[in-house]
């Protein structure tokens, strides 16, 4: 948590000076671990022209903050760009390797998922890097995503070939209704 235990997590839309941040946290995971299939990290122009195209699909781009210090970050990215999916989306999440397993992410993903459900989305994919990575998996499993796949040794880094776990959840009215989107 916060060096002070007293200092608030609170969940935010994220701004354009939290990117620095954001952009440090992303290149820890790209560099180290097996979350993104990524294996050079973006620089901070891509990073903050990733962000505005998410904003520019009116999609949601959340942080985790205790002050001026960013601790993770969820958002919401067009699962595929054919008209069929606007419906659904991707989420991506990321924690600060310092922050990770202490219930930040319970808090993000959530908050991530109520504010897709207010835009009238109807699903959400999770695509999780590597079927080893239990505490990604376990965080959308209670965040009520279900398992609906695994794809085998389909991304090579780190020497090792990485499964992408598949996993989704209904939004809102989900497929009880026809979307209110054209």
């Amino acid at each position: 948590m916060p060096e002070n235990d007293h200092d608030p997590i609170d969940i935010r839309e994220c701004r354009e000076t939290d990117l620095r941040q954001i952009t440090a946290i992303y290149t820890h995971h790209v560099r180290h671990g097996t979350a993104s299939f990524e294996t050079e990290p973006p620089s901070f122009e891509e990073m903050a022209r990733r962000y505005a195209n998410i904003l520019a699909n009116e999609l949601p781009y959340l942080v985790a903050v205790s002050g001026d210090e960013v601790f993770g970050y969820a958002y919401a990215g067009v699962y595929r760009p054919r008209a069929a999916y606007r419906d659904t989306v991707e989420n991506s999440i990321y924690m600060r390797p310092d922050q990770i397993g202490r219930g930040i992410g319970g808090r993000l993903l959530p908050a991530l998922v109520s504010a897709c459900e207010a835009r009238d989305l109807r699903q959400m994919i999770a695509v999780v890097g590597d079927s080893g990575n239990l505490g990604s998996i376990r965080l959308h499993e209670r965040c009520g995503f279900a398992m609906v796949g695994v794809l085998r040794a389909v991304g090579f880094k780190h020497g090792s070939w990485l499964d992408t776990v598949l996993l989704q959840r209904s939004l809102g009215r989900g497929d009880t209704t026809a979307p209110g989107r054209p």
